[in-house]
């Protein structure tokens, strides 16, 4: 009987009733169709895999030859026929003696011909397919039945599974995990053979009769054949099969050596999420089948680097940016401490040229720094006990950060880490600290000794501390500001914290570091020129801040760009009244700045921003562009509207302190 079935008038289950209700008539053997080029019938089935709105919704199916067909031949009992050699000739008994020898592209041109030449070919439509292709041949890869040895891995997967859920190894970010145990609780035996030169070869011999004998060693091997000759099965161990035994085959196993004893099993492994189950579950596995222990106790998971606007890296887009060149540029650590600092975990890392040349000045920063404590006389020495408010301040500094940033590792929390490392030492340290111990620094100062003494301690903490993300740059200072006894990659740890914590000093330093940073934020936000000399004006104050006042006047004048500080009654005309808890402080600006043209300036620029963000909202707002445009595009313009609000913000603040001046 010949079937027919329009996809457009009937659906799969159509197709099936109608081929049931055939086989119960004529029975299922009778539900055949003639393969006329093979001269021999056919079965005619029904299946869900084909795609009815694809072609004519009727397929030939290949079980030798393609992994979907094998799935339906399965199911259904369909001989399995092996129609291709190893070079891609046809081959075997079923394929008709006219195309044997032949390549399949040639065989494939010569059925088209003969189908025509019957009178049977109603056209030829280009469809796409998916196929797959040999990395190395780009040529199509063609399946066929093989025979390869297997390892029933759902022995092996039931103790990696308890091992996660019981909390022996826990792996971060957690959702991760999701992914360990859907490849686990679904895994299939494991092909382990490979048709490759170099590998651990399969530990099978064969005699001549084809009799196997799987045995640790040949020797062993051949006690079990006696005298019948051996010949050993060429295969070698699949790559990751062999690779998931490297916590203990790079250690000496199957051998009790003392690497095994003092390194297994290792702590922390950091890997992509694209190989958790080709290597991570496979390690677990092996581990626990060979040694009965979990490899690892916390698996980090890093994210994957893309470029600036959030598109994965590939050649094809031309935005790949290659490691070396990258180094060559701006450095290793400056490119180390970029990725770290961008690495949030579960968050994809955006990675340009702009970030990490950023992070090149930061380690010119820290070397400037390091130049200006030798250029002082700062020799590092033990920890210093000083007197000074300044000193005693930024010790109290060190030892939070150094908290801060032993729990962010902890945590696996390596942007934290970075990015906290990074404002202490350029913000807190450099910025301020350096700035305020200049005066301190003076040959004639009572506290120069001190401070000298307090400057190296904190710089050798700062090298330690930023030891993990820039390894070359804090080892070259390390051993360029004084002689050492060891490399700073050998030296313990620092565990100072909360007891160097000092509250008058950090009250001091607060309440004057408040004060530079709302002067120099004032004179931005309304436009005063920088060479503009601004006296500061304190209608009244308490004691203890006039005495803070009092003690670092100086440090107020230079850094705040404020040539004096008088002391008045009332405010005067034009004066904007600046933050400062405990005192009243003003900052008199009339005549400084044009008030007028000032806010109009700012009216503009608030305009603009209104309008760039009634842009980006309508696109958030709008349903289609949600659905349609990529991810990181989305996220760009979210970022691109929070950056926009903020400047908002500012341009607000600045108007209305304009308004108290006029």
């Amino acid at each position: 009987a010949a079937l027919w079935c329009d996809p457009q008038r009937s659906g799969n289950d159509d197709l099936r009733s109608l081929i049931d209700r055939l086989g119960a008539r004529l029975g299922p053997e009778r539900v055949q169709r003639l393969h006329l080029l093979a001269d021999r019938l056919i079965p005619i089935i029904a299946d869900d895999y084909p795609d009815p709105a694809f072609g004519s919704g009727a397929v030939k199916i290949t079980g030798a030859h393609d992994f979907n067909d094998y799935a339906v031949a399965k199911r259904h009992g369909i001989p399995l026929y092996p129609l291709m050699d190893t070079r891609a000739r046809m081959t075997g008994d079923q394929v008709p003696e006219r195309y044997r020898g032949l390549d399949r592209y040639e065989a494939r041109r010569a059925i088209v011909t003969d189908i025509e030449a019957l009178g049977l070919l109603d056209r030829v439509e280009a469809k796409k397919i998916m196929q797959p292709f040999g990395d190395r041949s780009k040529v199509v890869i063609e399946p066929m039945l093989t025979d390869q040895w297997f390892v029933d891995a759902e022995k092996l997967a039931g103790p990696a599974l308890d091992a996660v859920r019981d909390g022996r190894t826990r792996i971060l970010p957690e959702r991760d995990t999701k992914t360990y145990f859907h490849w686990l609780e679904n895994i299939e035996p494991w092909c382990i053979s490979r048709q490759l030169w170099w590998g651990h070869q399969i530990p099978v011999w064969y005699d001549d009769a084809g009799r196997e004998y799987c045995a640790t060693t040949e020797a062993e091997a051949q006690t079990m054949a006696g005298n019948r000759t051996l010949t050993r099965d060429p295969d070698v161990l699949d790559t990751w099969f062999s690779s998931g035994l490297w916590p203990i085959g790079t250690l000496g196993w199957p051998e009790d050596t003392p690497e095994m004893r003092r390194y297994f099993p290792t702590s922390v492994l950091i890997t992509g999420f694209d190989i958790i189950f080709f290597w991570v579950a496979r390690m677990m596995m092996m581990q626990l089948a060979t040694v009965g222990q979990v490899p690892f106790h916390t698996v980090y998971v890093h994210a994957l680097v893309r470029d600036e606007k959030g598109k994965k890296m590939s050649k094809s887009l031309g935005n790949v940016l290659d490691p070396l060149d990258l180094i060559d540029e701006f450095g290793a650590d400056a490119l180390r401490f970029t990725l770290a600092s961008m690495a949030a975990m579960g968050r994809d890392v955006k990675l340009s040229r702009d970030r990490i040349a950023g992070y090149r000045n930061f380690g010119t920063k820290l070397w400037n720094a390091a130049r200006f404590a030798e250029m002082n006389g700062c020799v590092p020495g033990d920890r210093p006990a000083p007197a000074h408010p300044v000193n005693r301040w930024i010790l109290g500094e060190t030892g939070r950060v150094r908290i801060a940033t032993d729990a962010a590792l902890e945590a696996f929390r390596f942007n934290d880490a970075a990015n906290g490392l990074y404002a202490f030492v350029w913000g807190t340290v450099c910025d301020w600290y350096v700035e305020m111990a200049k005066p301190l620094l003076a040959e004639a100062h009572p506290a120069r000794a001190e401070t000298q003494a307090t400057m190296a301690w904190v710089l050798d903490r700062c090298l330690m501390l930023l030891h993990p993300f820039m390894p070359f740059l804090t080892e070259h200072l390390w051993g360029q500001i004084a002689p050492r006894d060891r490399l700073l990659a050998l030296t313990d740890w620092p565990q100072d914290g909360d007891e160097l914590a000092d509250h008058e000093a950090d009250m001091d330093a607060a309440w004057v570091i408040g004060l530079i940073e709302e002067i120099r934020s004032v004179r931005a936000e309304v436009g005063v020129p920088a060479a503009a000399q601004v006296p500061l004006v304190l209608l009244s104050a308490s004691g203890q801040v006039e005495a803070r006042l009092g003690a670092n006047a100086d440090l107020i004048r230079r850094m705040a760009r404020v040539p004096r500080v008088e002391a008045a009654t009332e405010a005067p005309r034009g004066a904007v009244t600046l933050s400062a808890p405990g005192a009243t402080l003003v900052l008199p600006l009339a005549g400084v700045i044009d008030v007028a043209s000032e806010a109009a300036r700012l009216k503009k620029a608030g305009d603009k921003l209104a309008a760039e963000m009634a842009g980006i909202g309508a696109k958030l707002g709008n349903a289609g562009f949600l659905a349609k445009a990529p991810e990181e595009v989305v996220e760009e313009q979210r970022e691109r509207l929070a950056a926009a609000e903020a400047e908002v913000a500012k341009v607000k603040a600045a108007l209305a302190r304009l308004a108290t001046l006029v």
